[in-house]
């Protein structure tokens, strides 16, 4: 017979499983931010210059609204 009371019985092989599907959660979730962070975000100057370089706006355009965003 298996009596259920060795570490806490049912009640501690509850709180055993719990606390794995947090610690799983928990890291799920950490490698989720870093994966992020690494993603970096464009500034509005670095949009600026992929733009010029894409031949969307021309070289005055570029001069004017970088001097705008230096301001």
């Amino acid at each position: 017979m298996h009596d259920f009371q060795f570490f806490g019985g049912g009640w501690m092989m509850f709180f055993w499983w719990f606390l794995i599907i947090a610690l799983v959660i928990i890291l799920i979730r950490a490698f989720m931010n870093t994966s992020q962070n690494k993603q970096r975000k464009e500034t509005p100057m670095d949009i600026l210059k992929r733009r010029y370089a894409e031949g969307e706006i021309d070289e005055e355009e570029f001069n004017k609204r970088k001097k705008e965003l230096l301001k």
